[in-house]
């Protein structure tokens, strides 16, 4: 990892405030003043800004079963239960790829790898994320077609990729988007209240039988099945 880069991922500011850091002579490396962005630090190195030493924790990615009442925020003004309380407080610094609203269930994946979050949340990447949704009341299939035209929320263009008929009153659905409470408003547009909406899958990682509640650390397989996944769609 470039010294830039790795002054970043270890929170001391944007690429370009460490290009500047570095350029003014305010970065050191096992005590030496070092003006070269290039340079890749070991693991061994100690690195420093203005003499207080920096780090960066090794790559760590969980998945979440986020239980309905949970918030994917770190603090919440309404003083909400907020997913990081589900997690040991010994982390890494995680954040969350993607969100679901206080009221949804299911599939959260959780990070401190850039690159990941970048593919799994760009809209060029269109990764797939599917969903279990149950209605108020029986589907009627024709308006389906609707929802794969797409509907204006707010000014955005907002479609569904795939839906399909489970139960009368319950879907598989499947976003490439990543618009705010985009299925519930999608389906309050077409005259349907969504009672319960669970996502099952991200891309090539699916839910499982992992409880509600509870998280497991991503395998290398899994976090390098994510990243092929998604490159072969570009």
């Amino acid at each position: 990892m470039r010294l830039n880069r790795f002054l970043a991922a270890a929170g001391v500011g944007s690429r370009r405030r460490c290009d500047e850091l570095i350029e003014a002579g305010h970065v050191t490396i096992n005590g030496k003043p070092c003006t070269h962005f290039s340079i890749r630090p070991g693991e061994r190195d100690h690195v420093k800004v203005d003499g207080k030493l920096v780090d960066v924790d090794l790559p760590f990615t969980i998945i979440l079963h986020k239980p309905a009442g949970f918030v994917s925020t770190k603090s919440d003004p309404h003083a909400r239960d907020t997913i990081f309380d589900l997690l040991p407080r010994k982390f890494p610094r995680l954040f969350s790829v993607g969100r679901l609203d206080a009221q949804s269930e299911g599939l959260l994946i959780l990070t401190n790898d850039g690159e990941l979050a970048q593919r799994l949340t760009h809209p060029r990447y269109k990764i797939d994320k599917e969903y279990k949704v149950t209605l108020d009341r029986q589907w009627d299939p024709a308006l389906a077609a609707k929802l794969l035209r797409g509907i204006f929320l707010g000014g955005q263009h907002a479609q569904i990729a795939r839906v399909h008929s489970v139960t009368p009153t319950r879907l598989r659905v499947v976003l490439r988007q990543g618009i705010n409470r985009q299925i519930r408003r999608m389906f309050e547009q077409v005259g349907y209240e969504v009672k319960r909406l669970v996502r099952i899958r991200i891309g090539s990682l699916r839910l499982g039988d992992l409880p509600r509640g509870h998280w497991r650390a991503l395998t290398k397989r899994e976090i390098d099945s994510l990243k092929q996944n998604e490159t072969r769609r570009l």
